[in-house]
């Protein structure tokens, strides 16, 4: 499965050197295993086939399920292949650069060897999403929270971070519903990330997410302190059973609006569903008929209803609240003012540019969070 081990190969190279490409490749290996590459490939083969039955769009959800898949696998494929072909040019570009003096190529194979390094962690933290739900796309809910219409501009500015993050990853994205505030901002979006891996991924960003900065809508410019909500839960697959009567379900229509207030459809095509039994409500309005709102708005429910089932299956087994899985928990600072830095209260990590981090550039904050919530479940196990 692996390719040709650094040892052996690279006799004539630098002990140091040598000993870090071994690192590499173990960790490559590592990686391999976890993954199960001929499963992978036997999964693919699978995709591939159902992708190529001629009645496969009879049913459109079902359909852009495996197709998405299907990228989503054959990109993981690749990107471990490209990894293990980059380590094996690798070794060569040094022992070349090495029997010929060559400092150039010394200095372009160290370069290379971080940038690989870089892309083996990240791709590491990967084999670390092994959680029940994990391989699941997720749902994204946000939240205003305190700090009036600031938090409501928050709650727009963790949207866009989250779609530039997913635009980034070219993950696609479904927006079920968004209520806007009456001057600025969101009371709360709804949106579903489809991608595997997704909730396992994004599951470490539930909690209150907190914004420090000069008020845009203060006058007197002063500094406001602001909160959003930001709650992910695995999308219901029909396996998962989540049985919902409609004798259980009020359903309410009334007419989509934008920012504003202002109606963006002159029908009542906007869907709300009450569950009657728990008081859950859940609203989609982005799609063009009352139907397809109802279908997306049963998702986001039955979504909800899995995850208060799972929380009360836990509650019985244990009465230990997990720190960073509620809703209320405070994990993330977002300072503009009086200095620039967002910081993670969890794993300490922390980075000095507001301004990438908000336009999608989370990654960091993503890999921290999982290896954090791992060693967390190891200390507790």
């Amino acid at each position: 499965m692996g390719g040709p081990s650094a040892e052996g190969t690279l006799s004539t190279v630098n002990p140091d050197v040598a000993a870090a490409l071994k690192e590499l490749s173990n960790t490559l290996e590592g990686i391999e295993s976890v993954m199960d590459l001929d499963a992978l490939r036997a999964n693919i083969a699978e995709l591939e086939a159902e992708a190529a039955k001629p009645d496969l769009w009879d049913d459109v959800e079902h359909a852009q399920r495996v197709s998405s898949q299907l990228v989503h696998r054959q990109a993981e494929l690749r990107k471990i292949t490209e990894l293990r072909q980059r380590l094996e040019d690798l070794e060569v570009l040094y022992e070349l650069s090495e029997d010929e003096g060559d400092a150039a190529g010394l200095a372009e194979a160290d370069q290379e060897r971080d940038r690989l390094r870089k892309d083996l962690e990240a791709l590491e933290v990967r084999t670390l999403l092994s959680g029940e739900y994990d391989e699941r796309e997720a749902m994204v809910t946000i939240r205003a929270e305190a700090g009036g219409v600031d938090a409501a501009d928050f709650a727009e500015m963790l949207m866009r971070m989250y779609l530039r993050w997913a635009e980034r990853h070219s993950y696609p994205v479904e927006v079920y519903d968004t209520s806007y505030a009456e001057e600025a901002g969101l009371k709360s979006a709804t949106f579903r990330v489809n991608a595997p891996y997704a909730y396992g991924t994004l599951s470490v960003e539930q909690g209150t997410h907190r914004l420090v900065r000069i008020s845009p809508f203060d006058n007197q410019g002063r500094r406001q302190t602001s909160f959003a909500g930001v709650e992910v839960l695995p999308v219901v697959e029909e396996t998962d059973h989540v049985e919902i009567s409609e004798k259980d379900i009020r359903v309410d229509v009334f007419r989509s609006s934008g920012p504003g207030g202002q109606s963006v459809n002159t029908t009542d095509s906007a869907v709300r569903i009450t569950h009657l039994p728990t008081g859950i409500v859940v609203s989609c309005q982005n799609e063009k008929s009352q139907l397809q709102n109802k279908a997306a708005a049963m998702r986001v429910l039955q979504s909800k209803l899995l995850a208060r089932k799972r929380e009360e299956e836990r509650a019985e087994l244990d009465a230990l609240k997990d720190s960073g899985s509620s809703w209320g928990n405070q994990m993330r600072s977002y300072v503009l003012h009086p200095y620039q830095m967002v910081k993670d209260l969890r794993t300490e990590y922390e980075v000095g540019n507001p301004d990438a981090v908000l336009d999608g550039d989370i990654d960091g904050f993503l890999e921290a969070g999982i290896r954090w919530r791992r060693q967390q479940q190891h200390s507790a196990a």
